[in-house]
């Protein structure tokens, strides 16, 4: 259809809003924040401008923590059905063998590390996503918008075949970008992205090697000249199927090109031009494989190129950015996708209850106070790994390979969490994780279950354990919950493995049987946690009091 037969329409209703959120976007980070929003039951819509999902292994690594938010959102069976371990990493500096990277974590932590194609990522998603009766348009890009105090007015534009067919003008309470390093919604909404290029470019391939290496395990190979500079790389990261990889490597010279940065002066991404030959990764193998080697099943390859910068802010008014737009690193370490899905599910609960209009004044600004300097820690180890290697920090490789399982990200200093007593030197802070741990038993049920197990599918919940002598009764702050939240809460209460059942009566309760509740969350009398719909600690009351209760949620919800 011609440009000037192009169809105008106003998706306006009477009360000036056709949904409530608008995502611009449908990466993974994008179908996230949808999901957990339909999932709470709020209205959105989600407009990508592909006509279809790429068939790209771009994002490859899952990390334990995303595991963990998948389980909570109730997909992580389908995740770990589609995807492979990742065992550890091989490192050889030319040709000699360095040594190898396991990658075991305590055993409290239920996820290990995981391999998947971005495009399996997006396809479970979409999958979970469908469920609850949402698709992403496709072929529909967001072009404009303006915000007033009560919503953002937004210019969608529909087209097939490379035509225009269709402008729509969408009212909505909030809208978010979750379009990319190139995001529309960052530049329109005058947000800064300083930060650089690496001058290097960049090759990946999606190949099968029949190496003799063991499976489950990167390869990061490489070669040192004589002044001791890196002149040549390899890495490869295993994905589903026999003997396959995504490798990366360096662009050689007969197909590196001066290609200019993007309109917006962002080099970073895959690029357009001439893509590499298996011949092409062949050559790299034959110099930098462990092992002689044979490259074949070529699926697809790209020249990409790899820029760090980050946002100023993370939203204005009613309008966030969220993943690339917000923050772009190198790979190192598979943190991009990760963080961006986690700040997907940061936003999420918290415009939850702005919808309805439940929610404190505060609440959204938290978006930016949590997650700002997530991105900014991430932007900046990845840029040091990227230029120095892991070993560039002086962490014990316990704490740098929980870190880089996103398992150390806190909010400790969050304005919604409310901070312990002073002398309080208690290991679980409010802002903290609120980890697992198994061993709880019902009445009913003849096995034990996990406390990620009571935590799945559920927004907000309190968490009680033990016996108050010195606080308020479980009841009463169950009932308080309710009363602060709207009745958006649940209380699970936790008992001793001695207590007798009858002291649970009107509350769903377990024991624990093992003591892991009384020790990963340091209770040894009576305490209460309040575990955000994110994972993380909102509050912990030791011993709890109704009064402590309510200035924890008051935090969080308008009342």
């Amino acid at each position: 259809m011609a440009r000037s037969e192009t169809t105008v329409r106003s998706a306006s209703t009477a009360s000036g809003a056709s949904t409530d959120v608008l995502i611009a976007g449908a990466g993974p980070v994008g179908l996230t924040l949808a999901a957990e929003l339909r999932r709470s039951g709020v209205s959105c819509r989600i407009v990508d401008r592909l006509p279809a999902r790429l068939p790209y292994a771009k994002a490859v690594g899952v990390q334990p923590r995303t595991l963990e938010l998948f389980d909570r959102m109730g997909l992580v069976r389908e995740v770990l059905d589609a995807a492979v371990p990742m065992r550890g990493q091989l490192s050889y500096v030319n040709g000699a063998e360095q040594g190898r990277i396991e990658l075991v974590l305590p055993p409290e932590v239920p996820y290990g590390f995981a391999a998947l194609p971005q495009y399996e990522t997006e396809r479970v998603l979409e999958e979970f996503l469908g469920g609850f009766g949402t698709g992403i348009e496709r072929s529909t890009e967001l072009v404009a918008f303006a915000q007033d105090p009560a919503g953002v007015t937004s210019r969608l534009r529909s087209s097939s075949g490379g035509a225009v067919v269709e402008e729509e003008e969408v009212r909505s309470r909030f809208l978010v970008g979750c379009d990319g390093a190139h995001s529309v919604v960052r530049k329109a909404l005058g947000l800064s992205f300083e930060g650089g290029a690496f001058p290097e470019e960049y090759m990946l391939a999606d190949v099968e090697v029949g190496w003799g290496l063991p499976p489950g395990y990167g390869v990061r190979s490489m070669h040192r000249g004589e002044d001791g500079t890196i002149d040549d790389l390899l890495v490869c990261i295993p994905l589903p199927g026999e003997g396959r990889y995504r490798m990366s490597m360096l662009v050689p010279p007969e197909l590196s090109a001066d290609r200019p940065a993007s309109g917006d002066g962002v080099a970073h991404g895959l690029e357009s031009g001439t893509a590499p030959a298996l011949a092409d990764i062949q050559k790299v193998l034959d110099r930098l494989a462990p092992e002689p080697v044979t490259a074949s099943a070529l699926r697809w390859s790209s020249v990409f190129r790899i820029s760090h910068r980050l946002v100023d802010r993370y939203g204005e008014g009613r309008v966030f950015v969220a993943g690339d737009a917000a923050h772009i690193h190198p790979p190192t370490g598979a943190q991009g996708m990760n963080t961006g899905i986690q700040d997907a599910c940061n936003l999420a609960w918290k415009l939850a209850p702005a919808v309805g209009d439940g929610a404190h004044a505060g609440l959204l600004p938290s978006y930016d106070a949590e997650r700002h300097p997530v991105g900014e820690e991430v932007v900046g180890r990845t840029v040091r790994h990227a230029a120095e290697g892991v070993q560039a920090d002086p962490e014990a490789p316990e704490t740098l390979l929980l870190r880089e399982a996103q398992l150390l990200v806190n909010y400790r200093e969050s304005p919604l969490v409310t901070p312990l007593p002073p002398g309080d030197e208690a290991v679980l802070r409010p802002g903290d994780r609120a980890p697992d741990c198994g061993g709880l038993t019902g009445d009913i049920a003849a096995y034990p279950v996990r406390l990620f197990d009571l935590l799945r599918g559920r927004g907000h919940v309190l968490l009680v354990y033990g016996h108050h002598p010195a606080g308020d009764t479980p009841a009463d702050l169950a009932s308080a919950a309710r009363e602060v939240t709207d009745g958006r809460m649940d209380t699970c209460r936790i008992l001793p493995a001695d207590t007798p059942p009858d002291e649970a009566t009107g509350l769903p309760h377990h024991h624990d049987s093992r003591g892991e509740f009384a020790r990963q969350y340091g209770v040894e009398e009576g305490g209460a946690f309040v575990v955000r719909p994110d994972g993380y600690l909102g509050a912990c009351l030791r011993p709890p009091t109704v009064g402590q209760l309510k200035e924890a949620l008051g935090r969080v919800f308008g009342r």
